[in-house]
């Protein structure tokens, strides 16, 4: 039988990526990240206005925000989970589902377009074998999205792999990249 190939890879192992999102959920907020939001909230004038930071934290700690991620932070925060859901798939830096140990975001608006970027996601899907944007390497290693704006226009094509901006990347100078992030 031929692998199926996806973008030039074989198909990867899709069932390894979202292991997380079938595991028995463990609470976030226990001792120090308790500790942590206990004092996050003191800086903010209701339980409400710390909703932010407190999905920040779920995502710090666990790469994503599930449900019940999001039923834990509204039971602690006093807002209903439909709340917490709404502001949750309202802003796109919150993940739904799990993600690589490496977030990487390519730019691919119009003037990164322009200059390319579609070429540097299809070298980054092809040397992360992930395959396909928005899933994960069946490593865990790595996932690959587009974004419509880094805000980088002079710097084509620029890339976030999770908080670090990497400026002006080519196809050539990505199977550089992953290496760094090892």
């Amino acid at each position: 039988m031929t692998p199926d190939l996806v973008g030039g890879l074989e198909s990867p192992d899709y069932a390894s990526h979202d292991r997380a999102a079938h595991e028995p959920y463990v609470a976030v907020f226990t001792e120090d990240v308790k500790r942590e939001l206990d004092e996050l909230l003191t800086r903010y004038p209701t339980k409400m206005a710390a909703l932010l930071p407190a999905l920040w934290i779920v995502q710090r700690e666990r790469s994503w925000v599930s449900e019940e991620g999001m039923a834990e932070v509204a039971g602690l925060l006093d807002l209903t989970p439909a709340y917490v859901k709404g502001v949750v798939t309202f802003y796109t830096m919150y993940h739904q589902h799990p993600v690589g140990k490496y977030f990487i975001q390519v730019c691919t608006t119009s003037p990164c377009g322009i200059c390319g970027a579609e070429d540097v996601v299809k070298a980054f899907l092809r040397h992360t074998k992930t395959g396909e944007l928005g899933l994960t390497s069946p490593d865990g290693r790595y996932t690959v999205i587009e974004v419509e704006c880094l805000g980088a226009c002079g710097f084509a094509t620029p890339v976030m792999v999770n908080e670090e901006f990497i400026e002006s990347v080519t196809p050539d100078k990505v199977p550089e990249l992953p290496p760094r992030l090892a």
